[in-house]
């Protein structure tokens, strides 16, 4: 179940590309940028059209979804009783902040779609943020029937604890000062066991966590609104891990870890919030909204999980 849980977040790369396509059509005409600017903006009070819109395609790309994965990741394997596997040692719990990531993101698609119809600001939260948390939810019961895998507590807990880092920072705050983001970098593990960790670059980005980094980015303003500090800096604090092969052992290729350890990796840098860069274009802040799950490269302080400190004047 961990192997394949990265590829489902293929999803969220699909739908950027889609955006970069609607950027270029609608930028040949200013009528068509015009009627997708107004498209694109919140409604002040409910929209039942937009509504209805919604609901359909949310209940169709999540169904198309999950009959898909079912073709993709079950189908051709046997089924079983319903039932539990502990996987919380696997992949140094690299795969679970996989799942807080997916779900704070899913949520936040959702509160925000909702939020586009006019919804009031309750709906959105209790609706609309549990997106990933339902969707998540329904893809560990498949699992549950697998009789290759199985429902995972940890990835519940994680999955909860995605939605919750959204839910409670409306509720205190009524804005996301601190957000999820993933950066990647190729390593030489994939090589090691392609079929597992990826053959290309696309498929290693979803597939080796050896490569994956996973940051809790908080803005600097938001919690000092009152100082000179630009609007958009923020300081990130990064999980990774290294020398991992498989999920749930020791081995490692030696041939690139002479330690034959795995060890995790922890990061200190900077990083900007795209959603606090000011424009009046509603399909600007839909872009950006989108991109901010993504860390930008910049300078970073690390500190190994073995010992010892590194430095990186751009690291990804």
């Amino acid at each position: 179940m961990v192997e394949q849980a990265g590829n489902k977040s293929i999803i969220l790369k699909v739908f950027k590309s889609i955006l970069f396509v609607l950027l270029f059509w609608f930028s040949q005409t200013s009528s068509a940028q015009n009627a997708f600017e107004r498209f694109l903006k919140p409604s002040d009070t409910l929209n039942k059209k937009r509504l209805n819109t919604l609901l359909i395609s949310e209940t169709a790309i999540g169904a198309a979804t999950l009959i898909g994965l079912n073709q993709v990741w079950y189908a051709d394997y046997p089924r079983s009783d319903f039932h539990f596997i502990n996987d919380n040692a696997e992949w140094l719990q690299m795969d679970k902040a996989g799942h807080v990531f997916s779900a704070y993101h899913l949520g936040s698609i959702g509160a925000n779609a909702l939020k586009w119809t006019g919804a009031s600001r309750k709906s959105q939260l209790i609706y609309g943020s549990t997106l990933g948390l339902a969707f998540l939810t329904t893809v560990e019961v498949f699992d549950g029937y697998s009789a290759n895998w199985g429902a995972s507590l940890g990835d519940v807990a994680a999955n909860i604890s995605g939605t919750a880092l959204y839910v409670s920072q409306e509720l205190l705050w009524k804005e996301q000062r601190i957000v999820p983001k993933f950066s990647f970098h190729t390593t030489p593990y994939a090589s090691a066991r392609p079929s597992v960790l990826g053959s290309s670059v696309q498929e290693q980005v979803l597939k080796d966590y050896n490569g994956q980094t996973y940051w809790l980015s908080a803005n600097i303003h938001s919690f000092a609104k009152t100082s000179a500090i630009p609007k958009w800096l923020n300081v990130a604090v990064g999980y990774g891990a290294e020398g991992m092969i498989t999920g749930n052992d020791e081995f490692v290729n030696t041939v690139f870890l002479p330690e034959s350890e795995r060890y995790r990796q922890f990061y200190l840098s900077l990083d900007v919030d795209l959603t606090k860069i000011e424009t009046k274009s509603h399909f600007v802040k839909t872009i950006l909204t989108v991109f901010n799950s993504i860390k930008i490269p910049a300078p970073t302080f690390e500190i190994k999980g073995l010992g010892g400190t590194k430095f990186h004047w751009l690291y990804f």
